[in-house]
């Protein structure tokens, strides 16, 4: 090979490592960044919140404020799975604090992230009051069947003791429900703080991976029965299309 071919080889492989590498870097970290801002929880479940997301290498650093304590946990659960992510830096404050634990206002905001996440209810429909351990849900519903569900999921909450649920069946016609496409990231997310928020569920081993709607868990749990409500929780979370469980008995 002529000298000449062989310098210009070397400058261009220099070239290659001295500035691609950053400006490659650079392209992943305005797409985590992106792919922050678009996916279904921040454009839903974090609309109203006033989130900072920056990404340098890989490492990203959530700022600004949240409505709800859970938000943040949210935000950061939905960040963390991004292609790319290495770590998260969350920095995000609750706007107004959070409240007391075990207070009524504490068990309130319980009860309504539990039902937040799952499709077989409208949590948007449902008046939520607790007072000692006792909630009341208010509201309507577009059947018996779903009345009867919300009441299960919010008995499931740690701290509920009693539920009591005054909500009525809505016989006016409901719009035709508009199938939305949810991303892996806000799957595995909302699948996440479903099984934490409740108590069947919250003290499970498991660790949960989702590809194209499909839910993988894996981890212990002590019988067949708490691997079945694990099962019947996560499917029924939104954009959840298949649950494969894979947890063991201990």
């Amino acid at each position: 090979m002529h000298v000449g071919n062989i310098y210009s080889t070397i400058v261009a492989v220099v070239s290659l490592l001295v500035f691609g590498t950053p400006v490659y870097a650079a392209k992943i970290d305005i797409g985590i960044e992106s792919s922050a801002r678009k996916s279904y929880v921040f454009m839903t479940f974090l609309s109203g919140d006033s989130i900072r997301i920056r990404s340098r290498n890989g490492a990203v650093t959530l700022t600004g404020d949240v409505t709800y304590s859970f938000h943040k946990s949210l935000a950061q659960d939905t960040v963390a799975v991004l292609p790319g992510v290495k770590c998260v830096d969350n920095r995000l404050e609750v706007k107004g604090g959070s409240p007391a634990t075990n207070s009524d206002h504490w068990l309130r905001d319980q009860v309504k992230v539990a039902l937040m996440f799952h499709r077989s209810i409208d949590a948007a429909t449902t008046e939520i009051a607790a007072e000692d351990g006792v909630v009341i849900l208010r509201g309507s519903a577009a059947s018996n069947a779903q009345i009867q569900v919300t009441t299960e999921y919010a008995m499931d909450v740690e701290g509920v003791t009693e539920v009591n649920n005054e909500m009525t069946v809505n016989t006016s016609p409901l719009p035709p429900k508009v199938d939305e496409t949810v991303d892996d990231a806000s799957i595995n997310s909302q699948v996440k703080m479903a099984m934490r928020y409740h108590r069947s569920t919250n003290s499970l081993l498991t660790k949960i991976k989702t590809k194209r709607g499909v839910v993988t868990l894996h981890g212990k749990g002590s019988d067949i029965a708490e691997l079945a409500q694990a099962t019947k929780l996560v499917s029924d979370v939104y954009g959840v299309k298949r649950v494969v469980n894979r947890m063991a008995i201990e």
